[in-house]
């Protein structure tokens, strides 16, 4: 099993990736791929572009996308799984606290001392930065990203490429908890590495990101 990783983006956010994957252990490899920047801002040397990443999949096989904006995150996302072999991983710092009742979607990165709290849902590529709490029952769409410090208010959806500030609290729609308790559909699908949610978007979100609708359906 190849246990390689390639970090997409090679600025601060990926240096804040590469720390969370050393801590996590189960990467023997760790380099970066990035379209602008040729060295990380501490001088690590880049091994390519995204033009190069279905040739460095072989090598690597393992990939997190580590940029700050959401539509380039999420489009990003998207063409790894419909270009390259690439596994798309999420990245959850052992010193962070998820909840084994918590979902994560691929692609989420979560740093540490956050929290994720009972029956939460994160979609594809989310970010939690570090001292964030996402309450109980609450969900984030793809691409949300909870800042350092902030919190979701429990039973809260998070629209998708919504950015909740540092020391923010974000409440608004109120989700029905029955909902994102899914551990017969996830035994179910486990096959298929799909999980479907009940929850109706309201109105308002999730919204449009780089003229693609996403949404908390596309699976874990």
């Amino acid at each position: 099993m190849n246990r390689n990783l390639l970090i997409v983006g090679a600025g601060v956010y990926g240096l804040v990736a590469k720390e969370i994957a050393e801590d996590m252990g189960c990467f023997e490899k760790i380099d970066f791929v990035d379209d602008s920047s040729k060295t990380t801002p501490n001088g690590i040397e880049v091994v390519g572009t995204t033009k190069d990443l279905a040739e460095l999949a072989g090598r690597y096989g393992n990939v997190i996308v580590a940029i700050g904006n959401p539509t380039s995150r999420l489009q990003m996302l998207s063409r790894i799984e419909k270009e390259t072999l690439l596994q798309i991983v999420s990245l959850i710092s052992p010193r962070a606290h998820v909840s084994p009742s918590a979902q994560i979607g691929k692609g989420s990165i979560i740093e540490p001392m956050a929290v994720v709290h009972t029956g939460c849902v994160l979609s594809k590529g989310c970010l939690v930065s570090a001292g964030a709490v996402i309450n109980h029952c609450s969900l984030l769409c793809d691409g949300a990203h909870v800042d350092c410090n902030a919190t979701v208010a429990g039973y809260t959806m998070v629209p998708a490429g919504t950015k909740v500030c540092s020391g923010e609290v974000f409440k608004n729609q109120t989700i029905n908890a029955t909902d994102l308790f899914a551990e017969a559909k996830r035994a179910e699908q486990a096959q298929t590495k799909t999980l479907q949610f009940n929850v109706t978007v309201p109105q308002g979100g999730p919204v449009p990101i780089g003229g693609v609708e996403y949404n908390f359906e596309d699976g874990m």
